[in-house]
């Protein structure tokens, strides 16, 4: 299955990742009203991690493992693996318990604190790649196949 990798030493901490989520989530698909002029914006799915003032940034996203801690963790049922491999989280069914945040051991599931809901990447299932991929100018994420425990 394919899976977004982050490599560390070309990641420059200039977020456009997570511009680029929080755009392909929106109900506009636009920048500046997602932004700005959307009632409900949604959070970025990826995060950009930086330590050391700077000094090391990457990109932290789910890695739809192919034993997903979270899906264990998850005691409504909210979190599934599809067909393809892809971990899904379900907004609706999730009950917002954060068991799935706390179980995953990368960080890749967040709060999203005014939904009460859990949030994850999806890989953009509209898109070829993911939204995140294709905005980050220094290729500091590859969408390649792999597997990950």
């Amino acid at each position: 299955m394919k899976r977004i990798y982050s490599i560390e030493d070309a990641c420059i901490g200039c977020h456009l990742c997570e511009v680029a989520c929080i755009t392909e989530h929106s109900r506009s698909k636009d920048p500046v009203r997602a932004f700005l002029h959307e009632k409900v914006r949604p959070i970025s799915r990826c995060t950009v991690e930086e330590w050391e003032g700077g000094v090391l940034s990457l990109s932290t996203n789910c890695r739809h493992c192919d034993e997903p801690d979270c899906l264990r963790a998850c005691i409504s049922g909210a979190i599934q693996k599809d067909d393809n491999g892809v971990v899904r989280l379900d907004v609706e069914q999730c009950i917002g318990c954060w068991s799935c945040v706390m179980a995953c051991p990368y960080g890749a599931v967040q709060r999203n604190l005014k939904a009460k809901k859990a949030n994850k990447c999806d890989l953009c299932p509209d898109r070829e790649n993911p939204a995140c991929v294709d905005a980050c100018p220094n290729r500091a994420l590859v969408y390649k196949e792999g597997s990950q425990k």
